[in-house]
């Protein structure tokens, strides 16, 4: 069964099909005591259907130590985002209810190599003299 329905799937290729460049999600998972795993694993694989400009890399977190270190990815279920360069966007868990939103725009985001983010943002980030490590965390509501 799957997890995107067939209404939300027409939106998404709309959605998809203004995408400006290509968008890699790179997945990392393990088969065994792994919480959301299996449902992240076929969310990203339907996502990864509904479009060309799409492509999907799955790894094992145990086995795939060498990309767990290249994407910087230290728990699973694991989603990184990455379009013409890695952007450092990732997603830790099932993006599910309003995180969902989020991850599709992030495709968006990294496919197009811009957010819309004002030009206020912009210049007030631009300012940043050091690396800054932000995360967001949330709760399925």
């Amino acid at each position: 069964m799957a997890l995107i329905g067939e209404k939300e799937q027409a939106q998404l290729r709309e959605i998809f099909a203004k995408l400006q460049g290509p968008v890699k999600i790179v997945f990392f998972t393990q088969e065994h005591e792994c919480q959301f795993c299996k449902e992240t694993h076929q969310l990203v694989e339907e996502l990864a259907a509904l479009s060309d400009r799409i492509t999907l890399e799955v790894y094992d977190f145990q086995a795939g130590q060498e990309q767990v270190t290249r994407y910087g990815v230290d728990k699973i279920p694991a989603i990184a985002l990455i379009g013409a360069k890695d952007y450092g966007v990732r997603f830790y868990g099932i993006p599910s209810g309003y995180e969902f939103g989020a991850l599709v725009q992030d495709i968006v985001d990294v496919a197009n190599g811009m957010t819309e983010l004002s030009a206020k943002t912009k210049a007030t980030l631009g300012e940043l003299q050091e690396p800054v490590h932000f995360q967001v965390f949330s709760t399925p509501t």
